[in-house]
This record gives structure tokens, C-alpha cells and sequence, in this order.
């Protein structure tokens, strides 16, 4: 039964991969029936529907993280800050265990990204975590983050990424996770897609999941479906979507979160 598993397990891993990217929430706020100690009950279901490789959370606080951890069987993650600040929100990778991670990095959203730092502009620090994995032979980065409001913040934090980025091998395909708080109609947008004529760097370019007209994603726990799409699944390299789905749907009769959870799934192009 256990080799039947991991024959199973490899071969879903040579087809290719899901994802997930999921503004949480941070568990602090004051949501009333919205609560944290409310929806949390919600997740069991959304991860057990979805079940991706690789999670990307945003605003995440501690105790978020140690009871997604409880939960996710199976997976590992990176990019909780310890020691922390009190109330610090986290951006987290959730990953499966099947996937060996091989480099690791945390920024701050700032002129010096290696500090606890955020650009003058901003008006939380704001993060990028980035992970290199591997799995019976394949390879891919992901990235996730947050960013702030002001949209000089937002291009400044797009061009960091990417600079961080041209540091790490280019031939591996990567995807981009994130609650962006911008819409495709933004600067921050162009930096990432190559569509910014101002910006200073060069490729490879990021596409997104989703196609026009692109889905809104924040609903503030009303539910409605003509937000902003504000939280993306970019990708680059030899991958391409299968699947795209903004999720909607309550669980146990719960929004998990005031932003929807966006899930995509890829396939590897392989090289002729």
C-alpha cells in the first residue's frame, strides 16, 4: 500500500503541480461572527477540496501558522520570522513533503531587504518569501508576498523582487503568489509582466493564471464576485495552467477569509 502511494505520488508530481494563494486574514482583527476562532473551522475543508503542493499566506500570525500547521498533514513550511514582533504578520510557503526545498530567502519589502525594514512609503513592513524545490527531477521557485497600498510602494516592491530574483537560475520555472493589492491596470503589474516601459530589468516575464476579464478576489466577507482582482498566480518558464479557480464558496457556511483563496494548476512543457 505504501509503494502503491508513492507510485501514485510521483506520478501526479510528473504531470505536474497545483497551488494556492490565500489572503488569511490576520487572526487579530476585530471581525465579530468573521472571527478567526469562527472561520478557521472553514480550512479543514478548503485544504482537504484543494490539496495543493504549495500555499502561499499572507497576514498570517503565529498561532494562524501553528494551527495551519496541525492541519496541513504533510506538508512542511517556510517564512514565519522568529523572534517576532508581537502581532507580526507572516508571509508563509506551505509546501508538501514530497518537495525537498533547496534554497530559501526572506526579504523586507525596503531598501535594505535583509533587515527588518520597510520603504519610507509603506505603511506596514511588508515581505517577500522566496523557495527553490525539487521533486523526482523537477524543479521550480516559489515566491509570495504582500504588498502595500501607495503604488510607488508597489512598483519599488515589484522591481526588488525581481531584482532578487535575476540573482537566482532563470531557467527555472517559477510561480508568483501574492495578495498585491493592486489590479493588472498597475504599475507593479507591468514590472512583473514586462509591460512597464520605465522599469530598469529585463526578463524572463511573468503571465497570469487567470485570463481577462481577470476575476475579482477581495469581497470582505460579503461574498460578492466584482471585486478587484487583487490576489495573482503569476508563472514563468516551462509551465503551463491547466486549471484556475477562485473559490468562492463558504465552507460549513463560513468564508474562510475577506479575501477568496485562488487556486491554479500546472503542467510541465518539456522541452522537444
Amino acid at each position: 500500500m505504501k509503494n502503491e502511494s508513492i507510485a501514485k505520488r510521483n506520478l501526479g508530481i510528473a504531470k505536474g503541480f497545483s497551488t494556492l494563494t490565500f489572503n488569511l486574514r490576520f487572526g487579530l482583527a476585530d471581525d465579530g461572527a468573521n472571527s478567526w476562532d469562527h472561520r478557521k473551522k472553514a480550512l479543514p475543508a478548503l485544504f482537504k477540496k484543494y490539496h495543493p503542493d504549495f500555499i502561499g499566506l499572507q497576514e498570517a500570525n503565529d498561532f494562524q501558522i501553528d494551527y495551519l500547521a496541525k492541519i496541513l498533514i504533510g506538508y512542511e513550511f517556510i517564512g514565519k520570522r522568529s523572534p517576532a514582533p508581537p502581532n507580526w504578520q507572516n508571509n508563509i510557503i506551505f509546501f508538501k513533503n514530497a518537495w525537498a526545498l533547496t534554497v530559501y530567502k526572506h526579504l523586507f519589502l525596503s531598501q535594505t531587504p535583509t533587515i527588518p525594514s520597510k520603504f519610507r512609503d509603506s505603511r506596514w513592513p511588508r515581505q517577500c518569501t522566496i523557495g527553490m524545490f525539487t521533486s523526482h527531477g523537477r524543479n521550480l521557485m516559489c515566491i509570495n508576498t504582500h504588498f502595500d497600498f501607495a503604488e510607488n510602494v508597489q512598483t519599488n516592491s515589484a522591481i526588488l523582487i525581481m531584482e532578487q530574483l535575476s540573482k537566482l537560475p532563470s531557467n527555472v520555472p517559477a510561480i508568483l503568489l501574492g495578495d498585491f493589492n493592486a489590479t493588472p491596470k498597475q504599475n507593479c503589474y507591468g514590472v512583473f509582466t514586462g509591460k512597464n516601459e520605465k522599469s530598469p530589468l529585463k526578463g524572463p516575464w511573468f503571465k497570469n493564471a487567470a485570463t481577462k476579464p481577470f476575476p475579482g478576489t477581495y469581497h470582505g466577507f460579503k461574498g460578492h464576485t466584482n471585486g478587484d482582482h487583487i490576489d495573482w498566480i503569476l508563472y514563468r518558464g516551462n509551465i503551463a495552467p491547466v486549471n484556475y479557480n477562485v473559490v468562492v464558496s463558504t465552507f460549513g457556511g463560513t468564508y474562510p477569509s475577506d479575501h477568496f483563496p485562488v487556486y491554479a494548476k500546472f503542467r510541465w512543457i518539456d522541452k522537444s
